[in-house]
């Protein structure tokens, strides 16, 4: 047994229906490909059910048959296939990425420093070939270079040497074998020059070699870090702790775990429910934007049900618990998440497919280039193996790392500039592949806040009197209230009627804010369902009652970007959880014909999984805590910088500002990016094609090849800075 095999035997769940699950936390999964063998792998082990990779999280979840295996098989599989396994914890694994990151930019800097030096004396030397050079200041200045590039490259090269060393421990190899063994041949050959006296040594083309992958390496890193986990900020919505009625009355605090059906429960206002359940004593108005996404808040009373995550505004209530915290909405919810975010992860970039034929092909021609020299010309053993070593160094993939990395940093920091943050690496090609956008309504279409709508036809002292009252109210409707009115006094003797209004005295007059039917005002019954707009009546002692309504206001250049959409033959979609008068009007107002209304968070699933079904690619735009699941299990997802925490987690794009256009920036950059992605490795193929055979036939030696690779990265990079300047005619400002 290896001594590095960690024992979860301590972390697995073993569950009631007879499975056991078990979370781990995996480390040097890095693509499409690790998913698969690592998923495959442990998949095969007898009685595994499900064994689902997140490469954005590094969490493994396997489950299986209790008493099928024992848990420490799956960290041994995993061990076998060349991976580090520990239990899984989010913090430590946070910890990780950090570190990662600084360990690879502290072997960035030691690999440039070094190969600024060491560029420095190979001039001398090539200065020097004219025979102004003598042999023994030639040779110390070998001698000089190789202690700068031996000891920088064995601590700059690690994370190609580690990766490589683990792969072919696990009897496979990936791009960074090729890597190690030119960097190491190259040094190796140096070194036999030098001692033998030799005209030419390649440190520097070891250590510059290294120097350009580095680069990539920690662009590639930095954009992977940008993604976030959601479904821990979705879990942080859920309330840790709540206040329980015991069978004498009294309350005690517990933890949400230990909440059993039928508990009853103290919620407070402002508190947030604990677990799903339905009101028991008691009325006030929820906050479910959590469920709906709908803005306005739903009054509600004994009997009415309460899902986990909504906030309790106004009035003191009593529930009753119908579920634990593992079945919870919000449970359902994160687990949704997690399944999509699984789901994108599997996504393969274009640098992983090319990296696919790469490796293969290289290793064959370097090997070929060897044998042919070796066995096939009297050259001896000394010119096969620098041939080879060109072979890697000019084929070395630093036009292929940089391609897409490049090109990424470029285009997220072109979108930075314009009010959007790329998340993650593979998002802009994502997003790219994209023919159909689905928007949610409220808080994404919409601003997400009412707004007075009607100030105009209001007096100014009757709005002055009514946020006299409101400034007394929680209410959505009241902040609305006082954010036109501004500061001011507050009402004598105010108090709250939850689901009703505020009232109180106004210069000795009785006062009163709310609904039309508590205010005394009569109305439609069915007025409230086809109201497109919410409001609330205000009324001062006899006078007459005076009428306020609130909107939530659609983003500024929504329908022009809607319209710019749909001229590039892409699909758009509504999907709300609000009800249809409001959800019509807006649908109206951004010009999209395609809409529904009553959307569950499951609901909202469905549909995108049916438009999947179809091979449909689709770009999710929400903001709400429901939004959550869909945009983790859309091909590509964008959401506005108001959105709930969890829900920007769960977006590939979050973008600023009160207008809709940045989503048609990101979409135009993102189709620009792929094309210059593409011209890239188009490039590095041409180059390949013609610089492979001059080294094979002995033209290039391992300085030129140096030479000739960092030129390639060079062209590379330079056309991804044209990206930088792009800009769409037409674009909206």
């Amino acid at each position: 047994m290896n001594a590095h095999v960690v024992d979860p035997t301590p972390f697995a769940q073993h569950l009631p229906d007879g499975k056991s699950r078990l979370e781990l936390s995996v480390h040097g999964a890095h693509c499409g490909g690790c998913i698969a063998k690592i998923e495959g792998g442990v998949g095969s082990l007898t009685g595994v059910g499900a064994a689902r990779l997140n490469l954005s999280t590094g969490k493994l979840t396997v489950s299986w048959r209790t008493g099928a295996l024992a848990p420490m098989a799956i960290t041994r599989k995993l061990n076998d296939l060349g991976y580090r396994a520990a239990p899984f914890d989010p913090k430590a694994l946070a910890r990780d990425a950090d570190e990662e990151g600084k360990f690879l930019l502290r072997c960035l800097a030691v690999a440039g420093f070094a190969a600024a030096n060491i560029m420095l004396l190979s001039v001398a030397v090539w200065a020097g070939h004219d025979g102004e050079m003598g042999p023994a200041t030639r040779a110390m200045m070998h001698w000089v270079s190789a202690a700068i590039a031996l000891p920088a490259a064995a601590f700059a090269g690690r994370p190609f040497f580690r990766s490589a060393y683990t792969a072919l421990k696990a009897g496979r190899a990936n791009m960074d074998v090729p890597i190690s063994l030119a960097v190491i041949l190259a040094l190796s050959l140096s070194v036999f020059e030098t001692l033998n006296h030799g005209r030419d040594a390649y440190f520097d083309a070891a250590v510059m070699l290294l120097f350009f992958l580095l680069i990539g390496r920690f662009l590639d890193h930095r954009l992977r870090m940008r993604s976030r986990a959601a479904a821990q900020d979705l879990l942080a919505m859920q309330a840790t702790t709540a206040s329980r009625l015991g069978a004498n009355g009294q309350l005690e605090a517990v933890s949400a775990t230990d909440i059993g059906v039928g508990d009853k429960l103290l919620l407070s206002p402002g508190d947030r429910a604990p677990v799903d359940g339905e009101i028991a004593e008691g009325a006030s108005d929820i906050d479910v934007s959590l469920v709906t996404g709908e803005s306005a808040p739903a009054h509600m009373t004994i009997g009415d049900k309460l899902h986990a995550g909504v906030l309790n505004i106004s009035s003191r209530l009593i529930m009753r618990a119908t579920a634990t915290t593992d079945e919870s909405l919000l449970a359902d919810l994160t687990r949704l998440i997690e399944t999509g975010e699984q789901g994108k992860s599997k996504y393969v970039r274009l640098a992983d497919r090319a990296a696919a034929l790469y490796v293969p092909l290289v290793h064959s021609l370097a090997l070929a280039t060897f044998l042919g020299w070796f066995f096939l010309s009297d050259a001896g053993l000394r010119v096969a193996v620098m041939n080879a070593v060109a072979v890697l160094i000019i084929t070395c993939p630093c036009a292929l790392g940089l391609a897409a990395p490049a090109v990424q940093v470029v285009a997220t920091g072109r979108l930075f500039k314009e009010g959007v943050l790329v998340k993650s690496g593979d998002a802009l090609e994502r997003l790219a592949e994209v023919d159909a956008f689905i928007f949610d309504k409220t808080g994404t279409l919409t601003l997400g806040r009412l707004t007075l709508a009607n100030q105009e036809t209001i007096a100014p002292e009757s709005l002055a009197k009514a946020a006299m009252l409101a400034r007394a109210s929680r209410h959505p409707l009241a902040r609305a209230i006082v954010a036109a009115a501004g500061s001011g006094p507050l009402a004598k003797d105010v108090y709250e009627t939850s689901g009703c209004g505020v009232e109180g005295l106004i210069d000795g007059a009785r006062a009163r804010f709310g609904r039309a039917d508590w205010v005394g005002v009569a109305t439609d019954p069915g007025q409230d369902e086809a109201s497109q707009s919410s409001e609330a009546w205000f009324q001062l002692g006899d006078q007459p009652s005076v009428r306020f309504q609130f909107e939530d206001k659609i983003r500024t250049h929504a329908s022009e970007t809607i319209a710019a959409l749909k001229d590039q033959h892409v699909n758009v979609e509504m999907l709300s959880g609000d009800r249809k008068a409001p959800a019509r009007h807006i649908a109206d107002l951004a010009g999209i014909d395609q809409w529904r209304a009553n959307l569950s968070p499951m609901d909202k699933i469905a549909r995108l999984k049916e438009l999947q079904s179809q091979g449909v690619k689709i770009a999710m735009v929400g903001d709400g805590l429901n939004d959550a699941p869909a945009l983790a299990s859309a091909h590509a997802s964008l959401s506005p910088g108001t959105a709930a925490d969890a829900s920007q987690a769960a977006a590939d794009f979050v973008f600023q500002g009160a207008s809709l256009s940045p989503v048609l920036t990101a979409y135009d950059v993102s189709q620009k990016a792929r094309s210059r992605i593409l011209e890239n490795f188009a490039f590095a193929a041409l180059y390949n094609v013609c610089a492979i055979p001059l080294a094979v036939f002995g033209f290039v030696t391992p300085l030129i090849a140096a030479l000739a690779m960092s030129g390639s990265s060079i062209i590379v990079t330079l056309n991804a800075l044209r990206l930088s300047s792009y800009h769409k005619e037409g674009a909206i400002r």
